[in-house]
């Protein structure tokens, strides 16, 4: 039996993966840069190692390695992440990718690189990694920095313009040229596409998991959470838009649900495996000889992500209103190329329009950056202090200033409120009553016309069925009151505020007559008759006004409790979502001298302190009368939230102290441990198995069938089948557990 090329390719991309990526990980450097030398050894360039056979079969598992990779990056995403970053991490974000892009064009240009060449480059070094920035950060430390959460909402901010970018490149490589109609025309239906897969993802699908919840297996949810994920790629391909789009659209819809972290869960072994096959594929192009004929190119491109980006993140950071300090640290963290850089290159040379060199230079750039970047952060504090000696104590003072000042813009006057919440009522009607327009002309009136003799007939159905799916938007678009406490201060100013408020009801009804007639015109041949239909359904819309509105609110009152779900759900902290931090005690913090039960951490924060280090004494697994100290270690073990409101209590914020952490040394980890029947500590309770004794461990979390237990009592007993998660020193949990 011949063994197809296809499976003997794959088993050498991923025998290669995982030979590289082992190095690496014991070498302490990022899997992404493994991957892409992997990618190099097995590639068509080298020849002293076996190569892979079949390139199409590898390029079609590389597409959908970005469909699932981009999918993981939606369910980080969240657009109302995108919204609550706020204007500093979105100011930060567009003058960082506008001057990289503008930069990269014109450093693409001064080598006589061609415009679609110079374009890419830009395209390719204006956005920065969210997985090598994570990663670097959890291996840091420093997640719940100050300055961090700056650079992810600038992240967010990015993956949304990295989206953008995409679709502009594709109009711009199609039309081979910048012309200014065609890019307007490509963002609007970017906008609109959004708006509408965004509104009705967040209708249907919450609802949809929740009517199948008690279904749902984590076998069933993978295979449905990919299942919506590939019918978002089917959808965005019949609109004109790249999978990848519809893969970040889909996973950013579920992560606004309930089972956000359930499907990361799942998929994350799926996105794993695709996300390495992509990432080879990225490492085969690469032609050695290539880098070394463009060694200068590659040296100036480096040069132009790590100076470009810090300088632009700094500048937009110090717009932003954000101190100076914050701003350098955010900079020098967000000085490095990733995913969407090499989504962006093999986009050019998918259609064709960019030279082979690019793609290897891009490559080599981020290998590079990837490389520096957990050093750029760890210098970032340096760096400041070496600028706080250099510029003028005037620069500094105006820094402060500014930074003062924009604290303080934040409250909204009636008028800006009202604008605010018209906008959005107009733009979400609108887009929803423009598909229901279309859906009926390309769709119902087809159907109809098929299955009704009569033409005027089938012509009545179709705009009869229309109206009753646009009414309800109608209404809210035209009719309904929107900010009544804000409008009414307004309409109280006789003098200057009634003019406009007429003009802007005026402009309501207006619009909602518009699409009424819009669908008049697509379905009839005359005016008269399209006239008349008119006048009889704006009638209709006055006589059922009660009616649509009690609708309306039923639909409003689903879509918010569907969009508001994940925030509301009752705390349900995963096992899997903590993990381990150090935090060093200030000496001028209040809880020294004192002890762990007067301080009550893991009580009032549901923290867990898994060790003290002191000097060179260690105490594992601290006793309720052990004392904290001035510059204790401590090895906390607790979920994002519950870790940042310790490191409050535990340090001052004074000059950070960067410490080298010594617990790896101590081999100190999380692990998941399945308890049966033949388990020493099997029915026997925490405190009489002796865990903490006898394997100087903690007890963090169980797991019994669906439900889930964050720091259990001591007083529970466990059964077979229960999946204990534990920290402490890896081997002796094994000789007690």
């Amino acid at each position: 039996m011949h063994l197809p090329p296809l499976i003997s390719d794959l088993g050498l991309i991923l025998a290669s993966a995982g030979i590289t990526t082992l190095i690496f990980k014991k070498i302490k450097q990022p899997l992404v840069l493994g991957y892409i030398i992997a990618g190099l050894l097995v590639g068509p360039y080298l020849d002293f190692l076996p190569t892979v056979t079949d390139r199409k079969s590898i390029d079609i598992w590389g597409e959908i390695g970005v469909i699932f990779l981009l999918f993981s990056l939606g369910l980080e995403f969240s657009f109302k992440k995108l919204v609550k970053v706020g204007g500093a991490a979105s100011i930060t974000a567009i003058v960082k990718v506008l001057f990289v892009l503008g930069t990269g064009y014109l450093v693409g240009k001064l080598m006589d690189w061609s415009d679609m060449n110079s374009l890419f480059l830009g395209g390719i070094l204006s956005i920065s990694s969210t997985m090598i920035t994570i990663k670097a950060f959890e291996e840091l430390g420093i997640k719940h920095k100050k300055f961090a959460g700056l650079v992810f909402g600038v992240l967010i901010v990015e993956d949304l313009v990295a989206i953008l970018l995409l679709v502009l490149f594709s109009t711009v490589a199609v039309s081979q040229q910048s012309a200014g109609p065609e890019m307007l025309q490509s963002i609007l239906k970017l906008g609109f596409f959004l708006i509408l897969w965004f509104l009705g993802g967040i209708f249907l699908i919450p609802s949809f998991l929740k009517a199948t919840k008690k279904l749902m297996n984590d076998e069933t949810m993978l295979v449905v959470s990919l299942a919506l994920c590939l019918i978002m790629v089917i959808l965005a391909d019949k609109v004109g838009f790249s999978a990848a789009l519809g893969a970040f659209i889909m996973g950013s819809i579920l992560a606004e649900t309930t089972q956000a972290e359930r499907i990361e869960h799942l998929t994350k072994s799926v996105k794993d495996l695709f996300s390495a096959i992509f990432f080879v594929s990225v490492g085969m192009l690469i032609d050695p000889s290539m880098l070394v004929k463009y060694a200068g190119p590659i040296i100036i491109v480096t040069l132009v992500i790590i100076v470009g980006k810090i300088l632009s993140t700094i500048l937009g950071a110090l717009l932003s209103g954000q101190p100076l300090k914050t701003s350098v640290q955010a900079g020098m963290s967000l000085a490095q190329i990733g995913e969407f850089s090499f989504i962006i290159a093999s986009l050019g040379l998918s259609l064709k329009v960019t030279s082979d060199f690019l793609y290897p230079i891009a490559v080599a750039a981020a290998a590079i950056t990837t490389f520096t970047t957990p050093y750029l952060i760890k210098l970032s504090e340096p760096f400041y202090n070496l600028l706080i000696k250099i510029l003028p104590k005037k620069w500094q003072d105006g820094i402060d200033r500014y930074s003062s000042s924009t604290e303080g813009i934040t409250k909204l006057s009636d008028w800006r409120i009202l604008l605010k919440s018209y906008a959005f009522n107009t733009i979400i009607h609108s887009v929803i009553i423009i598909a229901v327009i279309f859906l009926a002309y390309r769709f119902i009136q087809p159907f109809m016309a098929k299955h009704v003799s009569s033409e005027l007939s089938s012509t009545l159905i179709s705009v009869i069925i229309s109206f009753i799916l646009m009414a309800p938007f109608l209404w809210a678009l035209s009719i309904r009151r929107i900010q009544k406490t804000a409008y009414s201060h307004l309409w109280l100013n006789k003098k200057y505020t009634r003019g406009p408020l007429i003009a802007i009801e005026f402009f309501r009804i207006a619009l909602g007559v518009f699409f009424v007639g819009f669908l008049m015109y697509k379905f009839f041949d005359t005016w008269i008759a399209a006239g008349i239909a008119l006048v009889l359904i704006v009638l209709v819309m006055i006589v059922f006004s009660r009616k649509l509105q009690s609708f309306y609110n039923k639909l409003e009152k689903r879509f918010i409790l569907n969009l508001n779900a994940r925030e509301n759900q009752k705390p349900d902290i995963l096992p899997w979502d903590t993990h381990l931090t150090e935090i060093m005690v200030s000496p001028e913090s209040e809880v020294v001298g004192k002890t762990l039960s007067e301080l009550m951490i893991r009580e009032k924060f549901g923290v867990n302190i898994a060790m003290i280090e002191r000097g060179k004494i260690t105490i594992p697994t601290p006793g309720r009368e052990e004392r904290l100290y001035p510059n204790d270690k401590l090895l906390l073990i607790g979920a994002d939230d519950q870790l940042a409101g310790v490191k409050n209590l535990l340090e001052v914020d004074l000059p950070e102290i960067e410490a080298e952490s010594n617990f790896p040394d101590k081999e100190m980890t999380l692990q998941k441990v399945v308890i049966n029947t033949e388990s020493p500590v099997y029915g026997l309770s925490i405190r009489n198995a002796g865990i903490r004794e006898k394997a100087q461990a903690l007890v963090v979390g169980i797991e019994r069938g669906t439900d889930r237990i964050l720091n259990p009592s001591s007083d529970f007993i466990f059964d077979n089948g229960d999946v204990i998660w534990i920290v402490g020193n890896s081997k002796k949990i094994k000789e007690v557990i």
